[in-house]
């Protein structure tokens, strides 16, 4: 037996007396339904200022026309510290001032769970009807909201997408949304709550052209380099707010290679340490070695229109990549490692290829290259690192080039990796298998491969072996400096071969004799006559001793 009774406030209930048979104690709570909200008004959702200093780019005018077009997607691709996200921010805030009615919205994509957090950001600016219920599917909500042509129109940024495989990867999603575990539910990538329709556009910054490609197409990806001169200029020359010299300036931006990051963290450091400290107490500061160029670079500030989660120091930035890097493709990472003791420029690939003391035959010849491209990964290596921007290559296709700041920056992560001197063996061992010496007959080679020779002098190895290598290197190419007139080269080249081969080798060595009769031949041509004539002296008064 059972009666129905009344409660205050209209609820009701059941008095239970006798029952014969089962009882259903399941009770269904229904969530009150959400009181309809006024549509807000459109805004941006942007979690960055308007940066006063921004510096018009020629590059800029593609990325307005390219997103101009409803339905489009457009990625920026390249290096960290480039200015991707900058000119994103500043793509937001001129599509706001050109389209008062369209939203504009800012997507932190370097992960799922800043992804969705952005997607919730959305659902609250907007007021999407439902999206407090916690068994709601978000991203199904935005989604369904972005697509409705009853909406405004729309932008989105999708900012530092440097791995979109989180986005492209299907999961099972829950039936109430989630993307962790459920077993039950719907197989979808994340990418397909961003809708393509003719009411919206999406901008994408990434380091990666292989992450742009999953999301775009090749038409569709503008590459973002380094700033020309007169950007850069500008560019420094507003965040110092107007102390500055602009020759030193000039110089300074050159060094740190038009970088934007780069300047602006200059720029920082500078007006922080002024008036005890100026643009030409940097410069001098940044050329005197390579330990004081990476403690500048590694110094972080004024740069607060990035990422909280990005490193505002750009050998830091670059060094999250190079990580990255490290884990999909190790080999890819050992290249980049034994690139950046090279010149930045002309890096020829036959220097390359041999990266362990079992890879190849250190004699390989240019012409041989192309044979083993296919059997030792090398091209998949070069790819990695021209997708994340570290190299390029040249219009020949046997030679590389890569930013000295990017070889400064991964050779500190060698350093606190202690890997530094293995990788510098390995440079100076294969120069000095490719290297000759300086007839006449080898100045074209020669030639090609001073400037890496230079590279070496700097570069001074620890271990016995590789110092005797080093001074093989040197020797060879200090000869082939004398023969064409680089007297100073020559010099400094000639006298480390002489010292290390007399500590090493003992003075009556005929490896040493050689260094220093090497180092008699370039003193007279630098017409140092008496210093010349002195060693050329003891050299034949050894020789005599020593051979008889």
């Amino acid at each position: 037996m059972a009666t129905t009774i009344s409660f205050r406030e209209g609820n009701s209930g059941l008095q239970g007396g006798i029952f014969n048979g089962p009882v259903n104690t399941q009770f269904h709570h229904h969530a009150p339904p959400e009181r309809p909200e006024t549509p807000p008004n459109p805004s941006i959702v942007i979690p960055f200022s308007r940066d006063k200093d921004f510096v018009e780019r020629g590059i800029f005018d593609q990325i307005h026309q390219n997103c101009a077009v409803l339905g489009s997607r457009t990625a920026l691709v390249g290096l960290g510290g480039v200015g991707k996200s900058q000119l994103a921010i500043e793509y937001a805030y001129r599509t706001r001032d050109r389209s008062p009615e369209t939203w504009v919205f800012w997507v932190h994509a370097s992960n799922t769970a800043r992804f969705e957090q952005s997607f919730r950001d959305i659902a609250n600016c907007v007021k999407i009807s439902g999206r407090q219920n916690p068994q709601a599917d978000i991203f199904q909500l935005v989604h369904d909201w972005l697509r409705d042509d009853r909406k405004r129109k729309w932008a989105l940024i999708l900012d530092n997408v440097d791995d979109a495989r989180f986005l492209v990867e299907t999961r099972r999603t829950g039936q109430y949304g989630q993307t962790s575990g459920i077993e039950s539910g719907n197989s979808r990538s994340l990418v397909s709550y961003l809708p393509q329709c003719p009411n919206g556009s999406i901008l994408i910054t990434t380091r990666s052209k292989n992450a742009a490609l999953k999301l775009v197409e090749q038409r569709d990806i503008i590459a973002i380099k380094a700033m020309d001169k007169t950007d850069a200029l500008t560019l420094f020359e507003n965040k110092l707010g107007g102390h500055y010299d602009g020759e030193n300036i000039a110089e300074l931006a050159k060094e740190l290679e038009f970088m934007p990051l780069a300047i602006v963290q200059a720029a920082a450091y500078i007006s922080q340490m002024a008036p005890r400290y100026s643009v030409h107490q940097y410069l001098q500061d940044f050329l005197k070695s390579y330990r004081k160029r990476t403690s500048l670079l590694e110094v972080e500030g004024g740069q607060l229109r990035r990422d909280e989660n990005a490193n505002n120091s750009i050998i830091v930035a670059w060094q999250i990549s190079f990580n990255h890097i490290y884990k999909i493709r190790q080999s890819a990472a050992d290249l980049l490692s034994l690139m950046s003791f090279f010149d930045r420029q002309g890096i020829p690939e036959a220097l390359l290829r041999k990266r362990s003391e079992q890879d190849g035959d250190e004699d390989m010849d240019e012409d041989d290259t192309s044979q083993s491209t296919v059997d030792d990964g090398f091209d998949d290596d070069v790819w990695t690192l021209r997708d994340y921007s570290f190299i390029s290559v040249n219009a020949n296709g046997k030679t590389f080039e890569m930013h000295g700041l990017v070889q400064l920056a991964t050779r500190k992560w060698l350093e606190a990796h202690e890997q530094m001197e293995r990788w510098k063996h390995q440079f100076i061992k294969n120069l000095d298998a490719q290297l000759t010496t300086g007839e006449y007959e080898n100045w074209e080679r020669c030639q090609a491969l001073f400037p890496h020779a230079q590279s070496a002098v700097l570069q001074k190895p620890k271990e016995q072996d590789s110092l005797l290598d080093w001074a093989s290197v040197l020797y060879k190419a200090a000869w082939y400096a004398g023969e064409v007139g680089k007297g100073v080269e020559a010099e400094n080249m000639a006298v480390n071969v002489m010292k290390v081969r007399k500590k090493i080798l003992g003075d009556e060595h005929l490896d040493t004799l050689k260094g220093m009769a090497m180092v008699g031949s370039v003193y007279r041509l630098n017409g140092r006559w008496d210093d010349a004539e002195q060693l050329d002296v003891q050299v034949m008064e050894t020789s005599k001793t020593k051979l008889g």
